[in-house]
């Protein structure tokens, strides 16, 4: 029998905002709110604004460490507050939730045990990024004056704010998604052994059928299908970003797009007549986090972290990786989709679709908030397939903090309760990995790489490498325009070379 207090998804709502002015497109606050009325909508339920005990926020990605402070932009004090005020709502809680790609399925999994403890009762969690509207006014020369006010209040932070990237990481760019993701790419591609070619293939046909999936997806940024042949070749319009990565397996981040979900008890569900084909609950959960530091992994091919919190999250809910019917991937690239496959069991061959949405490149990576989104949708595909099963993962900074969700319409049994994250984290940050060497001299061999592009053209080279001498890592940089290019002309795993450090502190690896 389903315990009264477990919590379930009852009202879920989605909007995209596609205005070429950005002086007339909506404030974040206002896009969001139009996300939450449609789910305030959904359950079925009048005037369900004025019962609402909590509003939850995803953190804008603006607001994060290592951006806050270097923008033009005065920020919302306290942004569920703001968000509440709109849609006529008085919680008598607004919280916040920490950066990172994980942090929507974070916010349910922490939603769902606040209100099967008797902490929460009906919940309102929604984020929005409107990331296209700001590039827009900023290359105009221009401010979003109007994205920003302080309604007072007091907002509770859920989770921990810490820079995602070490000193020395800073110092070479490692701050930056778009610089890290093909470091995994090419490690992924020698455990594989593939050549360079391969997996150019191979990327190809994974990410095609995402695209298939955005192009009928009716929130999508880039509803466009396209093939395996368009995504892997490198063309004036699909030029190289990060080596091997072209455009079209990148996550766009300057899109404007916002979405919401209604959580509460089964009690509570019941007593305000919510109907029951709307109900999704929330079998299986996991959060957790790999060594905090890219330069102090194990390796760049494997996350132990969504390893174990996908055995718990099964574990909580008595179900296997064979029985999901629908899932959705975190996708921001192909590497983070590869990782996810291998540490979940799904094969390469798998049959199944790895996205509800269309994932990040194609339906729009919505900074932070993506996973709001794909939990929407997983929502609304499952209420259309009763009794089928699905998955939502989630991911932050660089394959570092995740997140999953196992739901189905099928009621849970007993009470609601999973394993406490804390109690395996401790062993995933015990986890032995390689020493590292900030500042390195010597010989030494290639472990990964990548070549950053510009419009024009390649502009430096990224390598992970380790020391001859003790096996220490280390991560540097390759300046010399020869070298640069004679990354790409060769597969350059395992490459010999000299390290050494200059007076600012940036590594140089010499080929």
């Amino acid at each position: 029998m389903t315990d009264p207090r477990t919590p379930v998804l009852v009202g879920v709502g989605q909007v995209v905002q596609k205005e070429k002015d950005p002086l007339k497109a909506k404030d974040p606050a206002s896009l969001m709110a139009d996300a939450a009325r449609l789910a305030l909508g959904d359950t079925g339920v009048a005037a369900l604004e004025g019962k609402l005990d909590t509003v939850t926020c995803t953190r804008f990605v603006i607001d994060s460490p290592g951006t806050r402070g270097g923008l033009p932009i005065n920020q919302y004090a306290n942004l569920p507050l703001s968000l509440a005020n709109r849609i006529g709502a008085k919680p008598a809680n607004t919280c916040y939730g920490p950066t990172g790609g994980n942090s929507p399925q974070l916010l349910v999994n922490y939603t769902a045990e606040r209100i099967a403890e008797g902490d929460q009762e009906i919940v309102l969690l929604a984020g929005v990024e409107c990331f296209g509207s700001f590039q827009k006014l900023l290359m105009s020369g221009q401010s979003p004056e109007n994205w920003n006010e302080d309604p007072g209040g007091k907002r509770i932070d859920i989770g921990y704010e810490k820079e995602g990237v070490s000193k020395v990481e800073n110092i070479h760019k490692l701050s930056h998604p778009v610089n890290c993701y093909p470091l995994f790419e090419n490690a992924l591609r020698g455990e594989a052994g593939r050549t360079v070619e391969e997996q150019q293939q191979f990327i190809g046909k994974l990410m095609a059928p995402f695209t298939e999936v955005a192009a009928k997806h009716p929130q999508a940024w880039f509803p466009i299908a396209r093939t395996a042949e368009e995504i892997a070749t490198q063309t004036d319009n699909n030029r190289y970003v990060g080596f091997p990565y072209t455009k079209y397996m990148n996550a766009i981040m300057a899109v404007d797009q916002a979405a919401a979900v209604v959580m509460m008890s089964v009690e509570k569900a019941r007593e305000l007549g919510v109907p029951e084909n709307k109900w999704v609950y929330l079998h299986g959960s996991g959060d957790a986090n790999d060594l905090w530091y890219l330069t102090e992994r194990q390796n760049f091919h494997s996350s132990p972290a969504i390893r174990t919190m996908g055995q718990k999250a099964f574990a909580q809910a008595g179900w296997s990786i064979d029985e999901i019917e629908i899932m959705d991937l975190y996708s921001c690239f192909p590497s983070a989709v590869q990782i996810g496959m291998k540490e979940l069991g799904i094969a390469t061959d798998d049959p199944r679709a790895l996205t509800v949405t269309g994932g990040l490149p194609y339906f729009g990576g919505a900074g932070n908030n993506y996973v709001m989104h794909s939990i929407a949708t997983m929502v609304e595909k499952l209420r259309a397939k009763p009794g089928a099963k699905g998955m939502c993962t989630s991911n932050g900074y660089y394959v570092t903090k995740h997140g999953i969700g196992l739901y189905s319409t099928t009621p849970t049994v007993g009470k609601w309760q999973r394993e406490n994250p804390a109690n395996y984290q401790k062993s995933l940050d015990a986890m032995d990995h390689p020493r590292v060497e900030e500042k390195p001299d010597g010989s030494a061999k290639i472990e990964t790489y990548t070549v950053m592009h510009g419009r024009n053209g390649p502009e430096f080279g990224i390598v992970m490498g380790r020391l001859d001498a003790d096996g220490a890592r280390f991560v540097s940089h390759v300046t010399e325009p020869a070298g640069v290019h004679s990354l790409m002309d060769q597969d350059s795993l395992g490459r010999p070379g000299r390290v050494a450090t200059t007076d600012t502190g940036l590594n140089i690896f010499t080929l």
